[in-house]
């Protein structure tokens, strides 16, 4: 183990950060009174080059100097020998303001599971769902502090609901002047750019006119479209097109959340996807992606399994579809036939069902048998108390590889904020980078170390346009993580996914050391809401 020059008792001393608020440039904070030279060290300095040899020097909140760096009076000094310092890293694609608890919430706010991961900024506001007045969220967060940077985007969802409840038609003239008007709101107090999830209700309504209209109002701030695209399987290409569409005539770059090919029928796509992609890009047009490195998605059962057109209203309106003489047989039908096309339902694990906790962490199936029931009869229960969160194991490990090769596909963990517990929730939500860098880029050498790094750090600062966060430059914001390359590991499984990630030595936070000498530090709360710059 590298010998550290001090405690982390007395180096937190240096790193109590006075309270403020902030902005993308964070120019008038009153700096934190970090004073730290990490020496000795690997340094990945998040542009895809190869790891050097060197020092890093941090005063306040401020990457001072990069290098080989002589004897600065008055810090405090950690060797990093065997170790690797980079960026801390960038999540673009996170639901940490939705999920339970939530980053506003006391329990929530540290984000322990992303902090002990490396993360040091989430970005919120993803699938079109999310806070609608973007200020209130910010104050919020400011006000009770946080434990990483945060970033938000306009939700489409529930801007649409909240305009028009969850209703299967397109919207009026003056409906679409509202939430263009919602949208551009969210855009000048600060948020990043328009965020759609085009498989959830009431999204799942909105045709490609809408859309593009709302991304004209995020566009014209410089706004970026994030899209949880409106097919991952089959209809994958046409569901590209169609997100580069809207952000083309949108006037937005465009930004395909969490990419995969979902499904034996989509199997094999992603060489296509890519090509359509890289082909958009040849043209002129900024569009990138992220991944998590796993072959199961997660999301609620109702998503995964019932047709759009039954999910309109509320949950008396689903049920009394069920019970429906004509229209439930025909439901029950359609849901079979969406269940059979999983393995008839071996292929769907119950994250959080809380009327049956029992059935947390197992199949479908396997609840069917000890029930005596059939797995359509499992479903059908579930969703008439209410719906479930499930994981769903729908993607080949090929085309995970394939998009993970791409240099523009950044890592995001489409997780969110968590606690251990007794629900069986997706093991990104704490394992998704170190099983990245850990197991594809070091163990399995599929990228290598420097790529891993990289599309964790300066590109998704590249892909939201951040110029001060990202890299390992004086004059950047001092986000950093430090991790030992042997034991850099994710923990979390499929079956215990509360687990925290291995190996990681230090985090800082804006200076401030969320994690140090290997141990999480309850109470420091280093992160900043980052506000979008207004555009000139």
């Amino acid at each position: 183990m590298p010998r550290l020059f001090v405690a982390a008792s007395a180096l937190l001393i240096a790193f109590a950060a006075v309270p403020g608020t902030s902005s993308c440039t964070d120019a008038d904070d009153p700096p934190s009174k970090a004073n730290v030279l990490i020496r000795n060290a690997t340094l990945y300095d998040g542009t895809g080059a190869a790891g050097v040899k060197g020092d890093l020097h941090i005063r306040g909140d401020q990457i001072v100097s990069v290098g080989t760096i002589g004897k600065v009076d008055g810090a405090r000094e950690i060797d990093a020998t065997g170790l690797i310092v980079c960026p801390g890293f960038i999540d673009l694609h996170t639901h940490c303001d939705t999920g339970s608890p939530r980053l506003t919430a006391k329990a929530g706010r540290p984000n322990k599971n992303y902090v002990t991961q490396g993360v040091t900024t989430v970005v919120t506001g993803n699938c079109g769902s999310g806070p609608v007045d973007t200020a209130k969220f910010f104050a919020e967060l400011e006000n009770g502090g946080v434990g990483t940077n945060v970033i938000h985007q306009a939700p489409h969802n529930s801007i649409r609901e909240a305009v028009m409840g969850n209703s299967n038609r397109a919207p009026t003239a003056e409906e679409l002047g509202k939430m263009a008007g919602l949208v551009e709101k969210a855009m000048t107090d600060g948020a990043w750019g328009l965020a759609s999830g085009l498989i959830y209700n009431p999204g799942t309504y909105a045709r490609t006119d809408e859309l593009i209209a709302l991304a004209k109002a995020a566009g014209k701030h410089g706004g970026l479209y994030a899209s949880h695209i409106r097919d991952e399987s089959g209809g994958l290409l046409e569901a590209i097109d169609e997100a580069i569409r809207i952000g083309r005539e949108g006037g937005c770059r465009v930004h395909i959340s969490h990419i995969k090919a979902s499904g034996k029928n989509a199997w094999g796509k992603s060489a296509s996807a890519v090509g359509l992609i890289e082909a958009a890009r040849k043209s002129g047009m900024a569009v990138t992606a992220d991944q998590y490195p796993y072959i199961a998605s997660s999301t609620s059962l109702r998503a995964t399994l019932v047709p759009a057109k039954y999910r309109e209203g509320t949950q008396k309106d689903f049920v009394a579809r069920l019970d429906d003489a004509t229209t439930g047989p025909q439901m029950a039908k359609d849901i079979g036939a969406a269940l059979n096309g999983r393995e008839g339902g071996g292929r769907i694990q119950i994250a959080s069902y809380a009327r049956k906790p029992a059935w947390q962490g197992k199949r479908i199936t396997e609840i069917a048998e000890a029930e005596g029931k059939k797995p359509l009869d499992i479903v059908l229960e579930i969703e008439r108390n209410g719906g479930a969160s499930v994981v769903n194991f729908g993607m080949s490990e090929e085309d995970v590889r394939v998009y993970m090769k791409q240099t523009w596909v950044a890592t995001a963990s489409d997780g969110s904020t968590h606690l251990p517990g007794s629900t069986v929730p997706h093991p990104r939500s704490y394992g998704t980078f170190p099983r990245k860098i850990g197991r594809y880029a070091i163990e399995e050498k599929i990228v290598p170390i420097e790529h891993a790094i990289r599309s964790a750090s300066g590109l998704p600062a590249d892909i939201l346009r951040l110029t001060d966060r990202g890299y390992l430059k004086p004059g950047y914001r001092a986000d950093i993580m430090v991790f030992d390359p042997a034991a850099f590991r994710d923990t979390a499984t499929f079956d215990k996914p509360h687990q925290y990630a291995a190996g990681v030595k230090w985090v800082f936070v804006n200076g401030q050391a969320s994690v140090a000498d290997g141990r999480f530090q309850d109470g420091i709360l280093g992160g900043k809401v980052l506000r979008h710059p207004p555009t000139k």
